[in-house]
């Protein structure tokens, strides 16, 4: 299958991790959720972007180009995935401006809720919302991002939702399916802050995203801040060095991959790559506190740049 990431589709940054695709294409070909764990940082959330521009390529431009995005918060309820509904300010235009409010007037879609109009949008669908919906049906991928940090009751309360892709509209009285002609495909991303009830778990596909190591990680590198130069690529080699030893004595929250790019941009501007060693040392040690988070860590990490006699 091809996958060939310098497409105009497809996020060129974005170098997919092995067998991910196949996970990707195993959830859509069962209906599944495609539930992805791994470090802050792997290219959990980039994935739904990186499936948009995939799917639109394989199946001509069938789906919606921007990815439907709910991010979860602790206070997130089942119906805020679908749609949420402003009550007090439907009360307050029946009341200053008469009655003819309409509930539809008051409810604005969310992700999930907007991707299953989008896929059967009738006229009599079309007719509730003021969200505006497209004539025909539309295929989309939506994002469920973070749904550990949301209350253990949102995860058991979307079971049939998930499994059929439904939901009810109570202000309405009416229950809004996914259409026939269109595919909605869900990813979810989870930090493992929690842990999730085993009847959602059994619903869902499954990937770990593992921390990128040797040439997948110098690709991704190579993607985000271009070829290098021999002259440079030894250096990048040594900060490598220094950044995997770092994750290992990190105390409190090892760098990650955006860590790494931000840190590396950041040396490149400061031109420590044209500096002499002495220059290169002092240039890290002031920049250190972009790749570590907490105190402890840059405590760690100021430690391991003293017994580090090659940067």
């Amino acid at each position: 299958m091809k996958n060939d990431a310098n497409t105009s589709y497809i996020p060129s940054q974005y170098v997919l991790p092995p067998g991910l695709l196949q996970a990707l294409e195993g959830a859509i070909t069962l209906g599944q959720p495609l539930l992805l764990t791994g470090e802050p940082g792997t290219g959990k959330t980039t994935l739904a972007d990186w499936a948009v521009g995939y799917l639109n390529q394989k199946h001509n431009n069938a789906f919606h180009p921007e990815v439907l995005r709910f991010n979860t918060k602790t206070t997130s309820t089942a119906r805020d995935l679908f749609y949420t509904y402003d009550a007090l300010a439907h009360f307050q235009a029946a009341n200053f401006q008469g009655s003819g409010q309409r509930a539809g007037d008051f409810i604005e879609l969310q992700a999930l809720g907007r991707a299953i109009a989008m896929s059967n949008p009738t006229p009599e669908i079309r007719a509730l919302f003021r969200t505006e919906l497209p004539e025909a049906p539309r295929s989309s991928v939506v994002l469920i991002d973070e749904v550990d940090k949301a209350p253990r009751d949102f995860t058991n309360d979307i079971l049939d939702e998930i499994d059929n892709q439904r939901f009810f509209l109570r202000e309405h009285n009416v229950t809004l399916e996914r259409g026939p002609d269109a595919r909605i495909v869900v990813v979810m991303t989870s930090n493992s802050e929690k842990n999730l009830p085993d009847p959602f778990l059994r619903r869902c596909a499954f990937y770990h995203i593992e921390f990128p190591r040797d040439e997948r990680l110098r690709e991704i590198l190579r993607r985000h801040l271009g070829s290098y130069t021999p002259a440079t690529e030894a250096a990048h080699e040594e900060l490598l060095a220094f950044f995997h030893e770092l994750r290992d004595r990190s105390v409190r929250k090892k760098p990650a991959t955006a860590e790494l790019i931000g840190w590396l941009r950041l040396l490149t501007l400061n031109g420590y790559f044209e500096k002499d060693k002495a220059e290169r040392r002092e240039t890290l040690l002031h920049n250190l506190s972009f790749l570590v988070k907490t105190q402890e860590d840059l405590m760690a990490a100021r430690r391991l740049w003293e017994g580090r006699e090659d940067l």
